[in-house]
């Protein structure tokens, strides 16, 4: 594999001082002396995020979003301000990765003051934890903060909004069920509504059977006695408890079965059709008029 050799124009850009390329971006409209500068200062954004490399963004999205604040300064830049390129930048990019953990690192969204609160507690707690020997108290925190109470139980809680963990991520090994999914772990319906339910269904059925079949089934399906000892208990044969236990099951079986009637729906006199009421006062007028016996006309 062959190397191009650097060309004269590389190697003006490349040694040309910071100074240098802003002249040429600013007044010139130089678009190339501007990529040059950012090339050149992107070791620099790097080491910027690295400040913040433990908060859960790699370093190449931190340094990408650092980029955007080096691309400001160096578009913002004015010689006159006597102070290097660097100097100007870092105040950028430093802004522009706060700003992104801000409004885009958070996975639930927290208002801002609840977050700038959250930052600001995780100062003051090393302060206090290193003065008072322990860890301040929820008032202690208020105090010194200049907040309420609730405030800074609701910036504490917001912590755990920023990250979330997938349903399906492993979870902790306990050596019995390694790396299980934590989807197993959910809860699952409690078999005892069902029972509860069929229990009910049942106490409707048995109110159709008397006291003695009650009883019998009772024996048979709850204390799980055999018809022998049912019989010798009651004091009947064991034929007629088995035909006592068959015809109670069809009975509460029957029970179950069979919907409850609804009562027919009865019309107010005013909304029944008035034509039918005619009707039926000429049908009466008609049946009266038979009943009475015809009288002859006198001659």
């Amino acid at each position: 594999m062959t190397v191009a050799p650097m060309g004269t124009e590389d190697l003006l850009y490349g040694s040309a001082s910071d100074a240098e390329l802003l002249r040429r971006y600013h007044e010139e409209g130089d678009v190339r002396a501007r990529q040059a500068l950012i090339e050149r200062h992107i070791g620099f954004v790097r080491r910027l995020a690295q400040r913040y490399a433990h908060r859960g963004e790699t370093i190449e999205d931190l340094t990408q979003v650092g980029c955007v604040g080096l691309i400001k300064a160096i578009d913002r830049f004015d010689g006159h301000y006597r102070v290097t390129l660097a100097t100007y930048a870092a105040p950028n990019v430093l802004g522009e990765i706060k700003r992104h953990f801000r409004d885009k690192g958070w996975a639930v969204r927290v208002p801002r003051d609840v977050q700038e609160l959250n930052v600001k507690l995780g100062r003051v707690v090393d302060e206090l934890t290193g003065k008072l020997g322990r860890s301040p108290s929820v008032e202690e925190l208020a105090k010194a903060t200049h907040s309420s109470t609730e405030q800074v139980v609701e910036a504490l809680d917001s912590s755990r909004a920023y990250n979330t963990v997938s349903l399906s991520a492993p979870g902790p090994d306990d050596g019995e069920d390694e790396g299980a999914d934590p989807l197993e772990h959910l809860g699952d319906d409690d078999q005892g509504y069902e029972l509860a339910e069929e229990r009910q269904l049942l106490r409707e059925g048995f109110k159709e059977l008397g006291e003695r079949e009650r009883n019998i089934l009772h024996m048979r399906f709850f204390l799980g006695m055999t018809q022998s000892e049912i019989a010798e208990r009651v004091g009947i044969s064991q034929m007629h408890v088995s035909r006592l236990i068959r015809q109670s099951i069809d009975t509460v079986r029957e029970q179950l079965d069979t919907e409850p009637e609804l009562p027919p729906k009865q019309e107010p006199d005013n909304c029944r059709p008035q034509r039918r009421r005619h009707g039926s006062a000429r049908r009466g007028a008609a049946t009266r008029s038979q009943r009475q016996p015809s009288r002859a006309k006198p001659a």
